[in-house]
Formats: C-alpha cells, structure tokens, sequence
C-alpha cells in the first residue's frame, strides 16, 4: 500500500499527517512554527522534518513504508517567488530523505506540490479543490477556487496593511475606542472596564505599558478580541460597531470572491476557518448576509483539518 505526507506549516505549528490511498489517517504530529517569511528558512524547514520525522516514527505504522505523494501548504508561501525558495529546500530534503532505509520516496522530487495554507485549509474544510474558505483568525483572508481551476485571494495582506475582520483587527479596534474615548474624543463604552479587569489595571494608561513596553506579539492582541465580543454582546454599542465593521468586511471580501469565481446561480460552498467564526451569532449573521447575495451559496463548518487537505491534494484524486 502507498502513502502520501500532507503538511500543514503554519505560523505557530507544523502539522503533518500520514494518509493511504483510501484517505484513512495512520499518523499525526506536531512541531514547531514553519513560516519561513516570520523566522527564516533553517528554522522553519527544521520544524518540517522534525514533523515528518515524527509522524513516521509510530511503532503501528510498517516497517518499510512507501511514500508516493507529498504536499506541504505553507503559510508565507502566496507568491510564485515563495515557491521557488521552498521548492529549492524540497530538493535538499528529498535527497536526504531518500537515504532513508525505513522510508522509500516513490516519486521524483518535482512531483512534490507546494501550497499556501489557505489552498490546503480550503481542500481540508470542504474536501474539495472548489469552493471558498473565509478565515478569520488572528489575521483574516479569503480565497477560493472555481470548476475551471480559476482561484481569488481577497485580504491577507498582514496586520498592518489589511486583516480587516481578524481577531487582531477586532481587538486593536477595541484597544483604540477605549483611548479615544479616554481622551474624550468618543462616547463611554464598557470596554474600558473589560480591559483594565482583564488586564489587570488600575488606570487605562497602563496599556501603553502593556502594549509596548512588553512586547506584546499580533496574536497577544488578536487574543484580546473576545474581549470585545463579549462586551458587545452585553449591549455596549461602541463594541458592537467593532464586530459589525468586521463582519461587513468579511462579507465584503468574500462577495468580491464569489462575483470573480462563480455564476450568480452557481451552488458551491464557504467554509469558515478561525476562532472569530466563534463569536455568538457571529457565523449565523455572515450567512445572512451572504445568503441574500448568493442564496446558493452554503456556509458551512471545516469538515477536516488543513493538513488532512494537504494529505489529499498529496493522493491527487477527489
């Protein structure tokens, strides 16, 4: 029996999944973060093999065990140029791998695929290379792909030029509206208290402190965004401003998606992937919405993980 290696390389974990050719999962690991464009490529190609190593080290798997596929959907790889410097360390890999007595390749290294960790999150979620998925995590983007292998990114340009509907965009949204209304230059909100009791302060001023002086990374910022979701959720309106605006965002993107990728009667699904997808009657809203520029359209929840996507776009059949 054949096996193929599906690799989810994210900014925070690497997972890898070990997949026969009847789609049932054998093998799953974790390693470190692998987005080469956040902490080099020695590290993050580490983090790969590391994953790899483990996934194929379980006591139950064969002794001899043949890979015939390979895919790896990475974060910082969206460009053609990304590709190419990962496709280099692949070939490096490959021959090192090949030596190898308990794992034969059967494949040449070019054969190997490499995608973005939103192509593979979409094939995950729907299992399918057809449709959209809508992530909204601690950064946002849309991206999805039609019956003639069109495909549309819409956002995911990072925290600071875009992630519009993200965890962090939320979170730094109510960061904000707490200092303006502070300096008087927006109406009391609830999020001051939320925050001062979450953060334990005594003084609003204390966020710069926190903020900057600390070192707070984007996703210690995106963490703040239930912050407001559950401030809003309590009837504060300047909170509630904040998770419309990112709900408007997100169902702005995904329409541009949808008029470039699909007929106005064309069925096809949306898969929402990330942890802004949880915020009470947040996901429910989005459908609406969406629903009333495509009812065809059907907003559903991932099916499976990015690496098991991965795993299938390693086999090459749906």
């Amino acid at each position: 029996m054949g096996y193929v290696l599906g690799i989810d390389g994210g900014g925070t974990t690497t997972t890898c999944i070990l997949m026969n050719d009847a789609r049932q999962v054998l093998s799953r690991s974790e390693a470190g973060p692998s987005n080469y464009q956040s902490i080099g490529l020695d590290a993050a190609g580490n983090a790969i093999e590391l994953a790899i190593a483990q996934c194929l080290s379980l006591p139950s798997l064969p002794s001899q065990i043949t890979i015939k596929g390979f895919c790896l959907g990475l974060a910082g790889v969206g460009r053609s140029k990304d590709v190419k410097i990962m496709q280099n360390w692949v070939r490096k890999f490959y021959d090192r791998a090949s030596e190898s007595v308990s794992v034969k390749w059967d494949f040449p290294p070019e054969n190997i695929k490499i995608y973005s960790d939103s192509a593979i999150a979409l094939v995950g979620g729907i299992g399918s290379e057809i449709g959209i998925v809508a992530i909204a995590g601690t950064g946002s983007q849309i991206f999805g792909q039609n019956k003639q292998g069109k495909t549309k990114r819409v956002g995911g340009w990072g925290y600071l030029l875009g992630d519009e509907g993200s965890g962090y965009n939320i979170a730094i949204g109510g960061l904000q509206a707490v200092l303006k209304s502070y300096d008087g230059r927006l109406e009391e909100t609830k999020l001051t208290d939320a925050f001062k009791t979450h953060l334990k302060l005594s003084e609003i001023e204390g966020l710069i402190s926190v903020v900057y002086r600390q070192g707070w990374s984007v996703k210690d910022i995106a963490a703040l965004a239930p912050i407001v979701a559950e401030t809003a959720q309590g009837g504060d309106r300047v909170a509630q401003r904040i998770i419309e605006e990112a709900l408007e965002q997100l169902v702005w993107a995904t329409r541009v998606a949808i008029n470039d990728l699909f007929l106005p009667d064309e069925s096809f699904e949306i898969v929402l992937i990330g942890g802004v997808w949880q915020i009470v009657n947040f996901r429910q809203s989005y459908q609406k919405a969406i629903n009333a520029i495509v009812p065809s359209a059907h907003v559903i929840l991932p099916r499976n993980e990015p690496a098991y996507g991965a795993a299938l776009l390693a086999l090459g059949n749906f």
